[in-house]
């Protein structure tokens, strides 16, 4: 009863079709959809037999774990629609998630009535493309890129003529295929366009995860001329630098601002939107709607990903927040020391031919900071930039963070598997800071791929290749742990190819310009330092580099009160001031007698009232303080 009504419900002409097909050997004209016809003749030419049966592609473990593995992105990002349809449609049928290549990824839904039908092959590993298995909607859609529909009869095997399916395809950041989403259920289609719509909202849920996620370290953007368009599927999606450059564009923003992906990207997006990367985080920051009016028009906007790394809030009112600028360029963190300037051109130059760079230099010196500053003046600043610290990952771990793993490699192993650091890089900079403390065993296979350009997760038997540019440091004399055997020579020559060193700060003359740049960075560029808190700053031996330096600096603006536009003394604690006042210069022979007996008097003469002693000297009670401690000891 159930197969007669199938067949009832075939279309006629698809049906007619195949009987000629298997009367004449032909497909005969004017019968079917115009793509269905395409299709057919297609599947012919790939020597494909309407007649054929199933084939179960038996797929090793290892080449599941390699598939799951290449396709993580696209597969983290449908779960979610896929488990959303599966309640809605998965009763009457599968769910079925596929790479560019037509094959399956996930299957979820009824998988064991349609086996019982004879198609056990819709499975995890299997290639549904038409050169392989005829029309179908999720090898169609794929040829055809767009929504396809395929109904009952209109599959070319004959053991697909009880099913139905539909599919939409994926896009990437870039507008590439990157998959398919498939509904397929036993007997008609039926409701065709609301089950093509609601594919088509969940593809576009998709996509904008896939949007977001690679591009993890920009300003990801959602922008529409209506506002309650926003967070819907007719949003348009831009990825944008902190600098204000467009490095892709969703195919909805390219309708929205009427022009191709190829004109938009490598852009600025004040050209299109009036404003750089910095002001659309600032106007929208957390996730508020803003609206800018722009030479094509007003848009509605929010921010979907924020850089986090980039944002270092330090306000004097809860009701106000800053956004600093924009990563500073390669050029001016040199300040004004020539020869280091030089040493950041020469690795800028080896960089972009190919040559690793080594950054040498005490903690805290901004090894990072030049690490992504020579990413982003190079070739690859569109590209992932991905940092290890080595000295900071267990020495257990840190093997499967960088090589990742596939599931089930060691015990307590993450089910799907990881992708290593080394592959998240690839196309990109991989930045290894602290290399001098990688344990020994591990540098020998670090050789390898560095050598051969080619990685194996653990657990995986076959190698990737990757493309990766590659920049180390660390804070160890490298020289010194090869003669001591701590480090390996031939990877120490392969990793030292343009070798900076990094001054400390102790020994740069630029350090006033320096606390100018950092408060800019913590977003407050009108704040001043008074003479006094300049001084100690400037007269500090800073065991800790730049990033001690910033922590001072951060720590004092956050101790404003409401409109303080100058930072003093007063706003450090009393820990900080006696760090800092520990390294200041004392003053020598009778300079410093004269000035202790000097507030001796004073607080003898105030009968030890240390605020009225202070008002007399012309000095900060903090100051005071410090002194007496001098005097003390």
């Amino acid at each position: 009863m159930i197969k007669k009504t199938i067949i009832d419900n075939r279309r006629p002409e698809a049906h007619l079709a195949r009987e000629k097909l298997r009367h004449d050997g032909a497909i005969p004209d004017g019968l079917l959809r115009a793509e269905i016809d395409a299709s057919w003749r297609r599947s012919m030419e790939h020597g494909v037999l309407y007649n054929a049966g199933y084939e179960l592609e038996q797929q090793s473990r290892s080449n599941v774990e390699a598939l799951t593995a290449s396709n993580r992105l696209l597969i983290d990002a449908a779960l979610p629609a896929i488990d959303y349809l599966a309640e809605r449609q998965g009763k009457t049928g599968l769910i079925v998630l596929a790479n560019a290549d037509a094959t399956i990824l996930t299957v979820e839904g009824r998988a064991d009535r349609l086996k019982g039908m004879g198609m056990e092959d819709i499975t995890l590993g299997s290639c549904w493309s038409e050169a392989f298995r005829g029309t179908n909607a999720l090898g169609t859609a794929l040829v055809e890129a767009r929504p396809t529909t395929i109904d009952c009869g209109e599959h070319f095997l004959d053991r697909l003529n009880e099913i139905s399916c539909a599919s939409v395809p994926i896009h990437c950041a870039q507008g590439n295929l990157l998959g398919v989403l498939d509904l397929t259920r036993e007997g008609p289609l039926g409701r065709v366009q609301e089950r093509t719509a609601l594919l088509s909202m969940a593809v576009s849920q998709i996509e904008s995860r896939v949007f977001n996620a690679s591009y993890p370290d920009e300003i990801v953007l959602a922008f529409h001329s209506r506002r309650q368009y926003l967070e819907s599927s007719w949003q348009g999606l831009m990825a944008v630098s902190l600098g204000g450059q467009i490095l892709a564009v969703s195919a909805q923003a390219c309708q929205l601002l009427n022009d191709e992906r190829s004109s938009l990207v490598g852009r600025r997006c004040e050209e299109f939107l009036g404003v750089d990367g910095m002001q659309l985080l600032s106007q929208s920051h957390g996730g508020r709607v803003g609206n800018l009016r722009t030479a094509k028009g007003e848009f509605f906007y929010k921010t979907l990903r924020v850089p986090q790394r980039s944002i270092s809030v330090s306000v004097p009112s809860r009701s106000t927040v800053k956004v600093p600028p924009t990563q500073p360029q390669l050029e001016s963190l040199a300040g004004s020391n020539t020869r280091y300037a030089r040493a950041l051109r020469m690795a800028r130059q080896g960089l972009a031919n190919e040559l690793p760079v080594l950054l040498l230099g005490e903690t805290g010196t901004g090894k990072e900071v030049i690490a992504r500053a020579l990413h982003m003046a190079g070739i690859r600043c569109d590209r992932p930039f991905v940092a290890v610290n080595c000295a900071a990952i267990p020495e257990g771990l840190i093997e499967s963070e960088l090589f990742g793993y596939r599931e089930g490699a060691f015990t307590g192993s993450r089910r799907g598997g990881m992708v290593g650091r080394l592959q998240q890089a690839h196309g990109g900079t991989l930045f290894l800071d602290e290399i001098g403390d990688m344990p020994l065993a591990l540098q020998a296979r670090l050789l390898r791929v560095l050598q051969d350009r080619k990685v194996a997760p653990l657990g995986a038997g076959e190698e990737q290749s990757i493309d990766i540019a590659l920049i180390c440091a660390t804070h160890r004399d490298l020289k010194r742990q090869v003669e001591d055997k701590q480090f390996r020579e031939d990877l120490f020559y392969r990793v030292n190819g343009i070798s900076v060193l990094l001054p400390a700060l102790r020994e740069r003359d630029d350090v006033a310009p320096l606390m100018t740049q950092l408060l800019v960075k913590l977003g407050a560029p009108d704040v001043l330092l008074d003479e006094e808190l300049s001084r100690l700053l400037l007269d500090y031996h800073w065991p800790g580099n730049i990033r001690q330096l910033e922590m001072v600096l951060r720590t004092a603006l956050a101790m404003r009160e409401a409109g303080d536009s100058v930072l003093t003394p007063e706003h450090l604690p009393d820990s900080m001031l006696d760090e800092l006042n520990a390294s200041e210069r004392p003053p020598s022979g009778s300079i410093r007698e004269n000035e202790l007996e000097l507030i001796r008097q004073s607080l003898d003469t105030h009968q030890g009232n240390v605020s009225a002693a202070a008002d007399t000297l012309g000095i900060s009670r903090a100051t005071l303080y410090r002194k007496l401690k001098q005097l003390r000891s």
